[in-house]
């Protein structure tokens, strides 16, 4: 009796199974056996070719942007023969002028009572020191000898080696084929140290960080701010020391040009610290006349090639310095050690 029991249990549960499929239409059953024959070699197939695809697809977007400006090696220009030269010019004191006056007058250091304070006595002996006087005893006549505040520097010459400043920070990314393209140069958009030879047996280190590829053998255009005189207890003392050679030297580039490309996006000169070309509207710049340094940036000058000048450039809103007539041109002259207005 349990058993024919058990049987009919079973034999209820088929029927009420092939009761509800009998229920459903008979279109619906043709649709999924379709899907199901489309759906699986689809599925397949579409694995397969995404796998194919995706690089594929990768590659042409990284073509169409392209890789970071190269520039364009361009007819190397003769070497200098003459350096910019560091100096200074001479005033003769006016009655009634002070130091402070003088300076913002005469070398348009609006800061000069800032840098220069009586609160840090060092710095008004360092200041005396530079002008050869005593600024707490001016008298009509005095002569004083002027150095431009954080000068600048200006020369052309031919990369010899780059060096990375800071490693290359690697990021975690899926592999992807990519088609390959010969490497045109070094990445140095965290910063490169070039060795640049800038005359016959003279180089310098110009540090860069350029979103353009720099090789060997390029030639660089840049304007970079002097190494300044170390003076004790002084950190931001602004004048460069006269007597340091410009061999071997560590500058700090703040408008770059590689080969026939200029770096728009490189750092201005206003964000190398310490300056004060904000406050002063300007910035003072030593260089030579000629095809290997000054004439590149197109100044208004009108003095024979090599001929060392110092120049007043001034700073537009944008933190970009430039020259126009009328600014304060001075030649330095070789029979006095100084710089005389042109």
């Amino acid at each position: 009796m349990p058993m024919n029991r058990r049987f009919k249990q079973r034999s209820r549960r088929l029927q009420d199974v092939w009761f509800f499929i009998r229920s459903i239409p008979w279109q619906l059953l043709v649709l999924v056996s379709v899907l199901l024959l489309v759906a699986i070699p689809a599925f397949y197939f579409g694995t397969h070719t995404g796998l194919r695809a995706f690089p594929a697809v990768t590659n042409y977007f990284y073509n169409l942007t392209g890789p970071p400006p190269t520039a364009t090696p361009t007819p190397i220009p003769a070497l200098a023969s003459t350096l910019p030269q560091v100096g200074s010019l001479l005033y003769i004191v006016q009655e009634g002028d002070s130091c402070d006056e003088i300076l913002a007058v005469q070398m348009h250091m609006s800061d000069a009572g800032v840098v220069f304070n009586d609160v840090k006595p060092n710095t008004i002996g360092a200041l005396d020191s530079s002008t050869g006087q005593d600024c707490h005893a001016l008298q009509a006549g005095m002569v004083l000898t002027l150095s431009p505040q954080y000068p600048l520097i200006a020369f052309g010459g031919q990369v010899l080696t780059i060096a990375a400043t800071s490693p290359q920070q690697v990021l975690p990314t899926p592999v992807i084929s990519v088609a390959h393209q010969q490497q045109v140069g070094e990445d140095c958009s965290t910063g490169c140290l070039l060795t640049v030879l800038i005359a016959s047996g003279v180089q310098v280190h110009l540090s860069v960080e350029t979103t353009l590829l720099v090789k060997v053998g390029s030639w660089v255009w840049a304007q970079a701010q002097l190494t300044r005189k170390n003076v004790k207890g002084f950190a931001n003392y602004p004048y460069a020391d006269p007597l340091i050679s410009l061999n071997g030297m560590s500058l700090h580039a703040c408008d770059l040009q590689v080969d026939n490309i200029h770096d728009d996006n490189s750092l201005s000169c206003n964000q190398l610290l310490p300056n004060t070309i904000d406050d002063d509207g300007g910035a003072w710049l030593f260089g030579v006349t000629g095809k290997s340094s000054l004439d590149h940036w197109n100044y208004p000058l009108h003095l024979p090639s090599g001929t060392r000048v110092l120049l007043w450039l001034t700073s537009n809103t944008n933190g970009d310095l430039r020259f126009s007539r009328g600014n304060p041109v001075f030649r330095y002259d070789d029979a006095t050690h100084v710089y005389v207005r042109v």
